[in-house]
């Protein structure tokens, strides 16, 4: 079993974890972060502004970034 931590870079959750979650592989690590990710994703998505970025980050034990998940909002003109 390996510990990992979440840190997410902008909004009302940003910011790391201080209690690490335990997961018995990057797979089920992986498994979890997508699946808090999905559930925030609406909420975030609505208050997301032009030309932002959003990001979630599985850390290992070290605190070195493992999976990343970004959502970014772009104007194209």
């Amino acid at each position: 079993m390996s510990l990992y931590y979440f840190r997410i870079s902008q909004g009302r959750y940003s910011g790391a974890s201080d209690e690490p979650y335990e997961f018995a592989s990057r797979d089920a690590a992986w498994s979890e972060m997508t699946a808090v990710c999905g559930n925030l994703l609406g909420g975030i998505s609505r208050s997301l502004k032009q030309n932002a970025e959003w990001r979630m980050e599985l850390l290992d034990e070290a605190k070195n970034p493992v999976f990343r998940i970004r959502l970014v909002a772009e104007s194209i003109t």
